[in-house]
């Protein structure tokens, strides 16, 4: 057994094949980690944005706005009354302001 250094010298040609190998499977990984997060941001903008809303629930959302907003008759035999929430909120803290 000899003592001392490394005989051979380094394999320059495999050495530079595991390199290039290398930064060709990274070049590769980005280039496909980069379509996948765009394939994935224009999904997201369809589903947020683009995709076409659904009719019934504007419909219901424009009948809730009304109830919310306008006075309505909801019981004319006890001569029952719907006013906006906003002007509910205010007569209820002037109410119960009053009192305290």
């Amino acid at each position: 057994m000899s003592a001392g250094y490394e005989k051979s010298d380094v394999n320059i040609a495999k050495l530079s094949i595991v390199g290039l190998a290398i930064i060709a499977f990274i070049v590769v990984s980005l280039l496909v980690m980069n379509e996948y997060f765009l394939i994935e941001k224009e999904a997201v903008i369809y589903s947020e944005v683009l995709q076409p809303k659904s009719v019934s629930l504007e419909e219901l959302r424009a009948r809730e706005d009304k109830v919310l907003t306008s006075y309505l008759l909801t019981d004319s035999a006890k001569q029952a009354y719907s006013i906006p929430i906003d002007n509910a909120m205010e007569l209820y803290l002037k109410e119960n302001s009053e009192t305290k």
